[in-house]
C-alpha cells in the first residue's frame, strides 16, 4: 500500500483542514504555546525526548523546554 505524504502544512479552520504556508503554521503553533503558557503557566508543559535522537537534538529539546518555556519537565527513555 502506498501512502501519500503531506508536502505542505495543514491548519484547522473550524472543522475543516486547509493548506497553509509554513509561516502561518509555525505562527499558529507558537500562538498555541503562548496561549497555554498564559492560561496555565510553564509547569503545564512537558517534553519527552527519545534515546534514538542525537545528543544535539536532545540538547536542543531540553534547552527549548528550560529557556523558552521555563519548565524543567523533561524526560526520556534514556534511563530505561
Amino acid at each position: 500500500m502506498a501512502y501519500e505524504r503531506l508536502t505542505t502544512p495543514m491548519v484547522r479552520d473550524g472543522a475543516e483542514l486547509r493548506q497553509a504556508t509554513w509561516e502561518e503554521a509555525l505562527d499558529r503553533a507558537a500562538a498555541g504555546f503562548l496561549r497555554n503558557l498564559d492560561a496555565r503557566g510553564p509547569e503545564s508543559y512537558g517534553m519527552f525526548s527519545c534515546s534514538r535522537a542525537t545528543n544535539e537534538m536532545n540538547y536542543i529539546a531540553q534547552k527549548f523546554t528550560r529557556a523558552v518555556i521555563g519548565a524543567n519537565n523533561i524526560d526520556s527513555c534514556n534511563r530505561t
